[in-house]
């Protein structure tokens, strides 16, 4: 009886440990989201740690105006800082200007581009 017990408890454990392996490893995909308010199709997707050089982010064809888009972060980024650079190139060759953001925080708040 004792052993059957101990043999419960152990699966017990090992079956929430996996629960939570898998809650954990999902929760580590990080997003944001893009609004373009602009008259211009986002071409490009600029994001970069303060001092290092811009990574580009892939947008396909763009961001049409209007769209919202959910971008996700590559998991090569993991051990990056949370506080970060992104700028948006336009289709008419405008810039906009680069801002500083925290991505660990406000996920579902959209970055919205002019």
């Amino acid at each position: 009886m004792i052993i059957k017990r101990s043999l419960l408890v152990s699966t017990s454990v090992l079956a929430l440990s996996l629960v939570a392996n898998v809650a954990s490893a999902s929760a580590e995909q990080w997003y944001f989201f893009v609004k373009n308010n602009s008259n211009s199709t986002i071409k490009r997707l600029l994001v970069a740690e303060p001092n290092k050089s811009w990574g580009e982010f892939d947008i396909g064809s763009g961001i049409a105006p209007g769209e919202n888009t959910k971008m996700l972060w590559d998991s090569s980024t993991n051990n990056q800082q949370c506080r970060q650079w992104i700028k948006a190139t336009f289709a008419d060759g405008s810039e906009s200007t680069p801002s500083i953001i925290d991505f660990c925080q406000n996920l579902d708040d959209p970055i919205v581009f002019q």
